[in-house]
């Protein structure tokens, strides 16, 4: 005759659930990097005029300058 078995149930989910370190950290490294890179004035020397556009056009031209092959 099999014996039932008897198993402990599963406590539920702490209110308190604790996050890793790295799920508040990665989102502080890459602000700050994106930062970094819309407030360094300067910085990109484009040719094709992009020190007049401001920080957004030097934002982008240092993405293309970085992607490009």
């Amino acid at each position: 005759m099999p014996v039932p078995t008897h198993t402990r149930p599963r406590p539920a989910a702490a209110a308190g659930t604790r996050l890793p370190w790295w799920a508040l950290v990665l989102p502080v490294l890459a602000f700050a990097a994106l930062l970094a890179l819309i407030t360094a004035t300067g910085a990109v020397q484009a040719a094709d005029g992009a020190q007049g556009a401001g920080a957004v056009g030097a934002l982008l031209a240092q993405v293309r300058e970085t992607l490009a092959p």
